[in-house]
């Protein structure tokens, strides 16, 4: 029947996407963009209430990160369409580390929040444009919503991890640097893992006449 024949295609798709290196390091960076966003959601209002910053601090920065990340996610959904969606990629991820690892670094104050809140909002979302769009590029758009959902099962997970993690982290050291220092970590790894993808398109195989 068609349904069976359209079950059967889908099967065949999910199959050759497990077996796709460029799916699974996909995969894999979009933990890592869970990772960042919602431990720094979850976790920066207590962050900046430890280091006794003003009580409007927390509020703002979460405001300023939602708008820059319109700004950053409509920059980088138009680059995907003129240049190397992969790379782009890896650049979002590698510079999450360093925006992390230079707000970490630098003395705490009300200008470096704002301007922690300003970058990363920047870089905040701009992945998912990139990501759903390399899905599609090499597996066509037929069974996109499904990959895509896969893709992003991964990047909840990553954000349950990192929202767990950093508050038994705090509840044990009384610190968030560990889990600083493991999002860093993790952006130079997902900025590694995407320059091997290869974004040429998989080719639909062609179903055998019935003899």
């Amino acid at each position: 029947s068609a349904r069976r024949e359209q079950a059967e295609s889908l099967l065949q798709t999910l199959n050759r996407a497990r077996r796709h290196s460029g799916y699974l390091y996909l995969t894999a960076g979009f933990y890592v963009c869970g990772f960042h966003v919602m431990f720094i959601m979850a976790h920066l209002p207590n962050y900046l209430f430890t280091l006794e910053m003003p009580s409007w601090l927390p509020g703002t920065a979460i405001s300023i990160i939602g708008i820059t990340n319109l700004m950053g996610t409509l920059l980088f959904g138009w680059l995907g369409d003129r240049y190397s969606k992969k790379y782009l990629l890896s650049i979002l991820y590698f510079l999450r580390s360093v925006v992390i690892a230079g707000f970490i670094s630098l003395p705490i104050s009300e200008l470096t929040v704002l301007a922690f809140s300003v970058c990363i909002g920047f870089l905040w979302l701009a992945t998912v444009p990139l990501t759903n769009g390399l899905v599609g590029q090499i597996f066509g758009i037929k069974y996109l919503a499904t990959l895509a959902g896969i893709v992003f099962a991964s990047h909840q997970l990553g954000s349950f991890t990192s929202i767990w993690i950093g508050g038994w982290i705090f509840d044990q050291t009384g610190s968030y640097d560990l889990v600083w220092q493991i999002s860093i970590g993790l952006g130079i790894l997902a900025a590694l893992i995407h320059l091997p993808i290869n974004e040429t398109p998989l080719k639909t195989p062609v179903p055998q006449a019935a003899e």
